[in-house]
């Protein structure tokens, strides 16, 4: 198993103060309350939050909603981390976005991805956990995982959303996300709220935290500037 770093950092914003915590062993407890509320798998099949990550840690990262061309790139990128790089970190990758659940094998098919993911589609953890809605006006640096300007991000979204089946927002639009670091039990050793549709972490910089190699995500199109 890879060495696990001693401290973890709580992150709510660029500017906000960044308290510590006491370690990936020590972390803040969970609600239990929060922990038994409810997800779906792509079955539709449903299963307790808190069993997603009661055995062993896991990186559970909440999209805004499956037509965001952002969050699509953002998860295509976690697509690409080799599985032995979180098998030898003995690390859980999940995924919750919070749309119907009929919407996870398009968007996995979409992007890639392969590791866990749910819904949530009331959005009830979501609201639990504080992860904001709106957009709020705040620095956020280039993100290294979104290539897609806004015009063309924007269209390509249009169109997915006009071909599907179902035609809706796959969630709602306002609704932002943000990264955790639970378990094993309910346990908070690191938490991200995104603050706009740019300020997700990347995705590195949270893998470090637990001892996971370093993945180099730059054999791709360069990223456009908007």
């Amino acid at each position: 198993m890879a060495t696990l770093i001693p401290v973890t950092r709580q992150v709510r914003g660029w500017t906000d103060p960044e308290p510590l915590l006491t370690g990936l062993e020590c972390g803040q407890p969970l609600a239990a309350a929060i922990a038994e509320l409810p997800v779906l798998d792509a079955s539709g099949t449903s299963m307790s939050f808190g069993a997603l990550f009661q055995e062993r840690r896991a990186v559970v990262i909440f999209v805004r909603h499956f037509l965001c061309y952002i969050c699509k790139e953002y998860v295509e990128d976690l697509a690409k981390i080799p599985k032995n790089f979180l098998e030898e970190a003995n690390i859980t990758l999940i995924v919750i976005g919070q749309s119907s659940y009929h919407h996870i094998a398009p968007f996995c098919k979409l992007t890639g991805y392969t590791y866990e993911i749910y819904v949530d589609p009331e959005r009830e953890i979501y609201k639990r956990l504080g992860l904001k809605r709106g957009e709020e006006v705040a620095f956020s640096a280039q993100s290294p995982h979104v290539k897609s300007s806004l015009l063309s991000g924007s269209i390509q979204s249009l169109f997915r959303a006009m071909t599907s089946p179902l035609f809706d927002f796959q969630g709602d639009p306002a609704q932002q996300g943000g990264t955790f670091i639970l378990g094993p039990g309910n346990n908070i050793h690191y938490m991200h709220l995104d603050r706009n549709r740019l300020d997700h972490k990347p995705i590195n910089s949270v893998l470090q935290l637990l001892g996971v190699q370093y993945v180099n995500f730059t054999s791709r199109p360069s990223v456009i500037h908007v």
